[in-house]
């Protein structure tokens, strides 16, 4: 447990479903926001927290399974500018790419970096590939991305330094009025 200032503090990500962890964060006295992210877990609190070392060692007994959860289906156009440079790097084909990818079922990991972007674990090791050396200064909303082991959809247009895919063609993954279109527990299908 490591202190993030006077009200809030974070630990290590335990191996369970995000939406399990959730729940029982934010059951804790005094917790008023939790934030998951890939390796780490921030607590935010109404005053100085307390110790929380049991329950941080009780989550490592959550179950891995997501916790409900809808299944989403996203159409895409797989049209991306770094689809190409994708397939040589990985050394497949272009269609062997898109296979792959839409092969998977993916998990909403953590959520961040902007709203509704959702990290997507489940991504096929024959496509994990580092992060750009160089981030593009605008990627456009909707892009769909790979980098890691991870797949993501840009809900916003913003700089990026994922490898551009294809393009999701049927909504927005953000909107005022309906928050975030994916949350924690979905499982994410990709069709063409």
């Amino acid at each position: 447990m490591e202190r993030l200032g006077d009200r809030a503090f974070r630990f290590a990500r335990p191996y369970a479903a995000p939406a399990r962890i959730l729940e029982a964060v934010r059951a804790w006295p005094g917790v008023r926001d939790v934030v998951i992210a890939v390796h780490d877990v921030a607590v935010y609190c109404d005053a100085p927290p307390g110790d929380f070392t049991a329950q941080i060692a009780e989550l490592a007994t959550l179950e891995i399974d997501p916790v409900g959860g809808r299944d989403v289906i996203l159409r895409v156009v797989y049209d991306g500018e770094d689809l190409a440079a994708v397939a040589t790097a990985t050394r497949l084909s272009v269609a062997e790419v898109i296979e792959l990818h839409v092969a998977a079922t993916y998990a909403v990991g953590s959520i961040g970096f902007q709203p509704g972007f959702a990290y997507l674990d489940g991504l096929d090791p024959r496509l994990e590939l580092a992060r750009r050396e160089t981030p593009r200064p605008r990627v456009p909303a909707g892009a769909l991305a790979i980098a890691g082991m991870q797949t993501a959809v840009y809900p916003f247009a913003s700089p990026g330094g994922w490898h551009l895919i294809g393009r999701v063609v049927d909504g927005p993954m953000f909107t005022p009025e309906h928050g975030a279109r994916l949350r924690f527990g979905d499982r994410v299908r990709f069709v063409r």
